[in-house]
């Protein structure tokens, strides 16, 4: 699906109020709500939009400690470690990367604990750094940079 810039406006409202009534978000964009519904219909069933979510204060609900971890694989089948992180739910996001590392992962624990348990397991695929996170400066929204 190729996208307008009628479509950029809609996600970019969405993404700052995903609750938006499709009647206000087409007063804003000069469309009927109809209209926006049925562009939104379509962002929807080709992928581009792919879930409805919201932004919590982590630190509110006892997620203190964000790590980027970057881990050294021990060997060339990485299978078993996809399905590791992906079955756990303090992995927030995964990247193989170039240059430094295989993969670099971030998380988010409640407790020290919590990090050394999830690194102990980790050990079972490769070696790994640790960074941790001090304070986030900026959380951007991705259509910014579009």
């Amino acid at each position: 699906m190729e996208l307008d810039n009628i479509d950029f406006q809609i996600l970019r409202l969405l993404s700052e109020n995903s609750r938006i009534q499709w009647k206000d978000l087409g007063q804003q964009i000069h469309m009927t709500g109809q209209a926006v519904g049925n562009r939104i219909k379509k962002l929807e069933d080709s992928g581009v939009i792919k879930a409805y979510t919201l932004l919590i204060d982590e630190m509110k609900v006892g997620l203190i400690f964000t790590a980027f971890v970057i881990i050294y694989m021990k060997t060339a089948n990485h299978d078993s470690f996809i399905r590791f992180v992906q079955g756990r739910n303090e992995v927030l996001e995964v990247h193989r990367v170039s240059g430094e590392g295989c993969y670099h992962i971030k998380i988010k624990v409640r407790s020290q604990d919590q990090l050394n348990l999830f690194l102990n397991e980790l050990l079972e695929y490769g070696n790994y750094s640790l960074h941790l996170s001090i304070k986030e400066i900026k959380q951007e929204n991705p259509l910014t940079a579009t």
